[in-house]
């Protein structure tokens, strides 16, 4: 599953922005922070915050080299704080991961009830994965999954499209957006029938959010 700075474990945002740009410098000590920000996913400026933030703490040490490149390396004290991140990490994602199944399973059965049977998707995250793991041998499919922030590409094995306008042919749609679900609801309310949005409750949306909508996991 992608790792993604936001709710989808107990471990705190920045702790997860940390432990996965320890895990890059490890992985890779020659990067641009312009790299790392593309792969953390946050700005440049961001970026360079957070590695001025774990060179405090004795966790990254920098060197120069010529034509004025910078190479990243973690220390002692970084490695045994990446470790200890990646177990906080682990322990609570499978926390999430369990909570996670049994509300996408319950979603399930309401989409079966519904009628629905071909299903989008709306936002990559862990929770669009786990869902994933829930329909099988089940009557229902995942036709796409919509991503307004990512370009075009694939999702097990699915397409993974950038616009609503690209999921054609669809009974309904399962919000799976965990950075900002309530501002997702309501661009997919300006798209669907109440009726044919489903909605996880570990989305910690409320009745009026939701607007009476019939599809509450």
């Amino acid at each position: 599953m992608n790792a993604h700075p936001d709710q989808t474990s107990g471990i705190n945002s920045e702790a997860e922005v940390i432990l996965r740009l320890l895990r890059l410098v490890h992985s890779n000590s020659a990067l641009t922070q312009r790299r790392i920000a593309n792969e953390l996913g946050i700005a440049v400026g961001m970026a360079n915050a957070y590695l001025r933030r774990c060179v405090t703490k004795g966790l990254i040490k920098i060197e120069q080299v010529p034509a004025n490149r910078y190479m990243y390396y973690l220390t002692l004290t970084g490695f045994a704080e990446k470790s200890r991140l990646s177990i906080e990490y682990l322990t609570q994602s499978f926390g999430f991961f369990r909570a996670a199944r049994r509300q996408c399973e319950v979603v399930v059965e309401n989409c079966q009830v519904a009628g629905h049977r071909r299903l989008a998707l709306f936002g990559a995250s862990e929770l669009a994965d786990v869902f994933m793991l829930c329909i099988h041998d089940l009557d229902v499919s995942v036709i796409c999954l919509v991503d307004e922030s990512m370009e075009p590409g694939r999702f097990h094995g699915r397409p993974r499209v950038s616009s609503l306008d690209d999921a054609v042919d669809i009974d309904a749609v399962v919000l799976t957006d965990l950075k900002a679900p309530l501002l997702a609801y309501e661009a997919l309310q300006r798209r669907f029938e109440a009726s044919r949005i489903h909605v996880p409750k570990m989305l910690g949306m409320s009745e009026d959010d939701l607007c009476g909508q019939g599809g509450l996991g």
